[in-house]
This record gives structure tokens, C-alpha cells and sequence, in this order.
């Protein structure tokens, strides 16, 4: 999604002439493309794929629509062991329309789990629940915080139910990093993601991630929390952002490798 300007070849032959060893995709240019063609891609460009984003949306009240987001999330679990990743990235929607019950909507998802988790299970994949920042509660995630994600995933096995951690999201919370700390003594941090936060942010919000070096949050200190307690997975950087996409995609891709190695210690 940072240079998603790229078709999947352009982004596959551009990450192997950078030097990019792995990538972390997302389904919509993945089912445009084809998801068994785009597995040939990758492995034949000798990419390793981190992670399918995203699943999730698991909050209507509707019988139909919580049966189509099931059949959703296995599609996307489908996919994701055909791509050869073992993470499928939830976002877990936000609330139903005329809906004001947020605990409701968190348990909601906690149902849906019961059927996805085994599903993911018997394919080799981990469901990995993203908390994103209260802006979005009402339209996008009902889980803002990463001790909210954890209460859902620890109703479940580590292999079966983890967190991401992106710095995007949670930077503003000071009970985050203890957050952390409980996630990696279970094993639960599934992925760990890089952005940066810049103001103002644009009209509508969404698109308003910053490339990492740009705005407030110091990435080593995250990096530090992550690995402090035994992460060793891969860090991605995902960014959303109308001018970076405006760009030339293989220049922002070089960019956003420059600017990962200038502030990740590896």
C-alpha cells in the first residue's frame, strides 16, 4: 500500500532491484491480479511475503452480513496460505448503522473469532488483530487500544489469535508499551508496522500517514519495546498517503527503504 502507484510486477521487480527482501500485501491488487499468478510473482522475484492485509469488518448485527464477512475472512485466509504468508491482518470494523455500543461490537468479533481462528489454524495462518487509533472507531475499528486487541486475542491460542503493533496507531497511548510487554510474553505480537504521524492531517483522515523520519513518533524507541520482549519478525512500513502516491512509486519505494535503514537498527 506505500507505493501502491506500483502494479504488483513494477513493485516486484522494484523491490528486487532495491534489495527489498520481503513485502507485505494487500488483497484488493492481489485478487485484481490474480492470487495464484501473484504468488507466482513473488516467489519467481524471490520475495517473502510478511503479511495479507486485511481481513476483519466482523461488527454487523445483520445475520446476512456477518455470514458474507465470515465468507469474507475465509477467503482471505484462502488466500493468504496460497500467497506463503502465515498473517492475515484484521481490522475489525466499526459500528453497524444507528449502532452506539461499542463492548457490543468488540464481542461481535469475539463471535466471529470463534469460527475464523480454527479456520486459520487449519491453514497455517495467524489472525493478527489491529488496533487503530480512536478516529476511526466509529467508521473502521472498534479496537483502539492494544490492551482492547489483546483482551480479544487472549480469549484464544497465540498460535491462533496475535496483535499488530503499528506505530501509527498507538504512539499517543502510555499503556501501550506494557501492552507490548503482556503481548510478547504470550507470543502474540503477529506484526510489527512503521509510520510516521504528521500534522495536520488531511481532510478525511485516512490518507494521512507520514514516511517515517517526517512527524512525531521515534521509531527505535518502538522498535526497542518490540524486541525487548523477544520479537524477531519483520518490520513492514505501511504508509497512506495521497502526495506520496503521487509520486514516482519506484522513487518512494528507494525513499522508504532509505528512511527504514536510517531508523531501524538492524
Amino acid at each position: 500500500m506505500t507505493v501502491k502507484q506500483l502494479t504488483l510486477p513494477e513493485l516486484a521487480t522494484a523491490c528486487r532491484e532495491l534489495g527489498v527482501p520481503a513485502v507485505g500485501l494487500w488483497r484488493a491488487p492481489v485478487q485484481e491480479y490474480g492470487v495464484e499468478a501473484a504468488a507466482r510473482l513473488v516467489r519467481d522475484a524471490g520475495l517473502t511475503v510478511t503479511t495479507l492485509c486485511r481481513g476483519g469488518f466482523l461488527t454487523a448485527v445483520d445475520a446476512d452480513e456477518r455470514a458474507a464477512a465470515l465468507a469474507d475472512n475465509r477467503r482471505a485466509v484462502d488466500e493468504a496460505a496460497t500467497l506463503g504468508t502465515d498473517t492475515l491482518v484484521l481490522v475489525s470494523g466499526g459500528l453497524p448503522p444507528g449502532a452506539k455500543d461499542l463492548r457490543a461490537a468488540r464481542e461481535r468479533i469475539a463471535d466471529a473469532l470463534t469460527e475464523l481462528a480454527p479456520y486459520a489454524e487449519d491453514h497455517g495462518v495467524k489472525l493478527a488483530i489491529e488496533p487503530l487509533h480512536p478516529m476511526f472507531a466509529s467508521d473502521r475499528c472498534v479496537v483502539s487500544t492494544l490492551t482492547q486487541a489483546l483482551d480479544l486475542a487472549e480469549r484464544f491460542p497465540a498460535h491462533q489469535v496475535g496483535v499488530t503493533v503499528d506505530t501509527y496507531h498507538i504512539w499517543w497511548d502510555d499503556t501501550a508499551p506494557e501492552a507490548i510487554a503482556r503481548a510478547g510474553v504470550q507470543n502474540r505480537i503477529h506484526t510489527f508496522q512503521l509510520a510516521d504521524w504528521i500534522t495536520p492531517l488531511p481532510e478525511g483522515v485516512l490518507n494521512g500517514r507520514g514516511q517515517i523520519g517526517d512527524g512525531a513518533i521515534d521509531m527505535r524507541q518502538w522498535q526497542g519495546y518490540v524486541e525487548a520482549v523477544g520479537y524477531t519478525g519483520s518490520i513492514e512500513v505501511e504508509l497512506f498517503n495521497e502526495d506520496l502516491w503521487a509520486r514516482d512509486g519506484r522513487e518512494l519505494l528507494a525513499e522508504t527503504a532509505r528512511r527504514w535503514a536510517e531508523n531501524v537498527e538492524v
